[in-house]
């Protein structure tokens, strides 16, 4: 069996990006451990969700938790920096945020996090963080770095994997829920909240810049048996994810056309027209 890291910037980014795969992973006996650069100090809390006095990070610190439960997940650890925010906010100059931090001592504390561990595969974002954001950049630079730190000190092979969105099962998708959205208010049917219908156009405006195209892709992994539990995993960041959310609102149907795969690239292995590979630890 395998130790698997999944290398996260705040808390909800693992159910959202990984969900999937972590809870087939655990499922299979594999070891799956969760490291969380941040405590996503900078997200925009649902309003009234926070009780009196309470602190968002310390929420979500919970709700990651929680989560990790929820897929099965063997350890939790934070490398202990502040959310940094998306980019060109405020946050982005905190001192102690993670998009400031040296990369080699970001390095340095993931290795201290992952002394005790005999890492198989390290998962990371892509080199744009799946969509720019700029700790999902930082934890791109501070994972490869990890991993070729193993190399050069002549450790045990570390496979790197990126945890990225497919851009063209993306457009596809959202298109066709357009067209069903579109068919179902036709019909004088029930469709989703507008504020799904609101979220699904603006991802698709953007889609072209999330993540990479389906030809890049080496592994895509399919998580239709534990979309269940990603669902669960999703709800339980209840301080970010409403339950009338794009991802907690659409039918169960739609669900499944959405997430019910999630993409990875082995950057040491470029795909080369070959059929994508189900399993993780695969090249």
């Amino acid at each position: 069996m395998a130790t698997v890291v999944f290398l996260h910037a705040h808390p909800d980014d693992e159910a959202l990006a990984s969900g999937g795969t972590m809870a087939r992973l655990a499922e299979e006996g594999h070891r799956v451990v969760l490291v969380v650069a941040t405590r996503g100090e900078e997200g925009e809390p649902v309003p009234g969700v926070l009780g009196p006095g309470e602190a968002l990070g310390d929420r979500r610190t919970a709700e990651v938790h929680a989560s990790a439960e929820v897929l099965g997940v063997a350890h939790v650890a934070f490398l202990g920096y502040r959310d940094s925010g998306m980019a060109d906010d405020l946050a982005n100059k905190h001192p102690d945020c993670f998009w400031q931090a040296d990369v080699d001592e970001a390095t340095g504390r993931l290795d201290d996090v992952l002394d005790s561990e005999v890492v198989d595969v390290l998962v990371v974002y892509d080199s744009h963080g799946g969509y720019g954001h700029p700790d999902h950049i930082q934890v791109h630079r501070v994972g490869t770095r990890w991993v070729d730190r193993r190399v050069e000190a002549g450790d045990r092979l570390v496979r790197l994997r990126w945890v990225t969105m497919n851009r063209d099962v993306l457009q596809a998708s959202i298109d066709a829920a357009l067209a069903e959205m579109e068919r179902a208010e036709a019909a004088g049917e029930e469709a989703w909240p507008d504020d799904a219908m609101l979220e699904v156009r603006r991802e698709r405006l953007e889609s072209d810049t999330f993540g990479l195209p389906d030809a890049e892709i080496t592994h895509g992994i399919d998580v239709t048996s534990v979309l269940g539990r990603k669902r669960s995993a999703i709800r339980a960041h209840a301080s970010q994810i409403p339950e009338d959310s794009f991802f907690l609102a659409m039918p169960d149907e739609a669900f499944a056309m959405a997430f019910g795969a999630e993409w990875y690239v082995d950057p040491d292995c470029p795909r080369g027209g070959n059929p994508q590979s189900d399993d993780l630890l695969l090249r």
